[in-house]
């Protein structure tokens, strides 16, 4: 089999990683990859938005299965294109991925389908957004409508706060194009919950719940990023709460993008806040598997993940992805000073010894002429602990996360606060 996974981060390293471990003789290809991916894969100097070259390349290898993790080269169509052509491809069409490009769109179809989610308004110019803005109860969220690298929705505690945002967004061209047009909707209280559907747009089956951490800061305090880390399961993703999001969420939008003529065939990842009754609302739906999430969950899996996404790529409904039993699995992203918004770069990493029970995935690295390895983006490196209890693996992924050494070098230690808190 030849599979080629599109992208570079620690996403893609955490899929090559769960691919090769269910193929080891498959030709797997990834463009562009990273030098975490180079040791499981064929690297390709192909980036993840040229869909001329990536078109060619699966035609140049005979790719028999392509997997598209970021949400631009969706966005763009590049699952279109491949369809076209008559490839195999799990990943949505530019139609069905509008649910993670514009979130106007995505409030539109949950309006329609009836999806619980936070009241809001959408607008393209300032007046009406700060008119808006001044008859809501504090506080608020804004979000830029279109795609913005998980840096788009700001949490405001106040009007005058939120009307500052929405000025540099709409006014200020903060955000460019992904902010000409903003959602201002009302905060939600209560613990947040990612779930992630491997769907042929009706049948659905669930990778393990897990837990973003969004702020910067330990104590989810800062500014919101990319995402600080990430465990899986969640205590209280109970079976019943994951049936009820396939009864009210999951079943529900993908219904609604069908009829619009969007089917949704690939990962539909459902970014919800759990209320403390226990009612589930939609924050956000991505239209691919989440980074860091993913570097949580599939480590958890025990078999059967290519046979469902290959069956997902060529039109029929997924099939069973093994669990492994009585397992956790917690990852602490390590970042570079200056994230979110100026990360420095180019410092030499040192990576920590083998560890039991842990792995880690590249995101923000590269090789220099020398064969030094270095800081290349803001996340660089996400190290997944893996344990038969959560402290376990919590324990595993903070202290790899402790031994990776570069000048500059941030993270959370209190990744999974929430779940440890109410184990004690």
């Amino acid at each position: 089999m030849r599979i080629l996974v599109v992208g570079g981060g620690g996403r893609e390293h955490a899929l090559c990683w769960a691919l090769r471990r269910e193929n080891p003789d498959a030709d797997l290809y990834c463009a562009p990859g990273n030098p975490g991916t180079a040791t499981l894969a064929t690297n390709l100097p192909i980036a993840a938005d040229d869909l001329d070259r990536l078109a060619d390349a699966a035609d140049m290898y005979g790719i028999d299965l392509t997997i598209i993790g970021p949400e631009v080269p969706l966005a763009r169509g590049l699952a279109d294109r491949l369809r076209a052509e008559g490839r195999a491809v799990f990943g949505p069409s530019a139609a069905a991925a509008r649910i993670e490009a514009s979130k106007a769109f995505a409030k539109d179809v949950m309006r329609a389908a009836g999806v619980p989610t936070a009241a809001s308004g959408t607008f393209t110019t300032a007046g009406p957004a700060l008119a808006f803005i001044d008859r809501q109860a504090e506080p608020l969220v804004v979000k830029a409508s279109g795609l913005a690298a998980g840096k788009g929705a700001v949490v405001c505690g106040t009007r005058g706060e939120a009307s500052s945002v929405a000025r540099a967004m709409l006014a200020g061209g903060e955000l460019g194009e992904a902010g000409r047009e903003i959602v201002i909707e009302a905060f939600l209280e209560g613990e947040e919950l990612s779930v992630l559907a491997v769907t042929d747009g009706r049948s659905v089956e669930l990778l393990a719940p897990a837990q973003d951490h969004k702020r910067l800061g330990e104590g989810d305090t800062g500014p919101n990023t990319g995402g600080m880390g990430a465990y899986a399961p969640v205590s209280i993703a109970t079976p019943a709460l994951l049936e009820r999001i396939r009864r009210e969420v999951l079943h529900p939008t993908l219904a609604e993008l069908e009829r619009r003529g969007a089917r949704f065939t690939g990962v539909l990842y459902a970014g919800l806040m759990i209320a403390p009754d226990g009612a589930p609302s939609v924050v956000e739906f991505n239209c691919r598997l989440g980074d860091p999430e993913t570097q949580a969950v599939l480590p958890l899996v025990a078999g059967g993940l290519t046979d469902a996404l290959e069956r997902v790529a060529t039109g029929q409904a997924p099939s069973a992805i093994a669990a492994e039993p009585g397992r956790f699995a917690v990852t602490t992203v390590v970042a570079a000073r200056g994230y979110p918004d100026r990360p420095e770069r180019d410092a030499a990493i040192t990576l920590p010894g083998p560890l039991p029970g842990m792995t880690v995935f590249h995101a923000g690295t590269r090789l220099d002429d020398q064969g030094v390895l270095r800081v290349a983006g803001g996340r660089v490196l996400s190290v997944t602990g893996v344990g038969s209890s959560f402290e376990e693996a919590r324990a595993r992924s903070s202290a790899g996360a402790g031994e990776v050494a570069f000048e500059g070098r941030i993270y959370r230690a209190d990744i999974g606060w929430r779940e440890a808190a109410r184990r004690r």
